[in-house]
């Protein structure tokens, strides 16, 4: 179980992700989380950096799929100013909605990767789906009441695989 949530890379931001790694080791689109991935969780619109961001991803010639566990009033409204496709409501970490979003863009799972800032829900879900996984620092140092109880279980987890050298990155 505690494999399952080990992602396969760590960074600080969506922005230290090296796309053209990824690209060259057969990755052809991307999953990402929205709140506290993209943008703060309570930021209901994108940023210029978030649209060059995708802007960059997308030259690349990869996909982008936005699977969040929020509404979808609150995904919708962030989304859809974007163009960008999305699944909300999305049940992260059932495998469902990754597979699904895998099957929209037309790839499989050894072709895509998930970005996300929880290990419960964006990494557990991707690497049960089979999908290589990216952990990034949570954008925001605040969540919504439902994402706090997951943090302080998450701060354990990453405290003990620290310790076991099942990781190496520092907070």
């Amino acid at each position: 179980m505690l494999k399952k949530l080990l992602p396969n890379e760590y960074v600080k931001s969506i922005y230290d992700i090296d796309f053209d790694n990824l690209k060259k080791n057969g990755i052809k689109a991307i999953i990402t989380d929205l709140d506290n991935t993209l943008v703060e969780w309570d930021r209901p619109n994108s940023t210029p950096e978030v649209r060059e961001w995708v802007k960059k991803v997308e030259e690349l010639g990869m996909k982008v799929t936005i699977v969040s566990n929020n509404n979808e009033k609150r995904v919708k409204a962030f989304a859809t100013p974007e163009k960008m496709v999305f699944i909300h409501s999305a049940k992260k970490p059932i495998g469902r909605s990754f597979r699904l979003a895998c099957k929209n863009m037309g790839v499989i799972p050894s072709e895509t990767v998930v970005i996300g800032d929880q290990i419960f829900t964006d990494v557990l879900g991707g690497n049960r789906a089979g999908i290589q996984t990216i952990l990034v620092v949570p954008v925001a140092s605040t969540d919504g009441i439902a994402t706090k109880f997951n943090r302080r279980m998450e701060r354990i987890i990453l405290k003990w695989m620290r310790k076991k050298g099942l990781i190496q990155w520092e907070d």
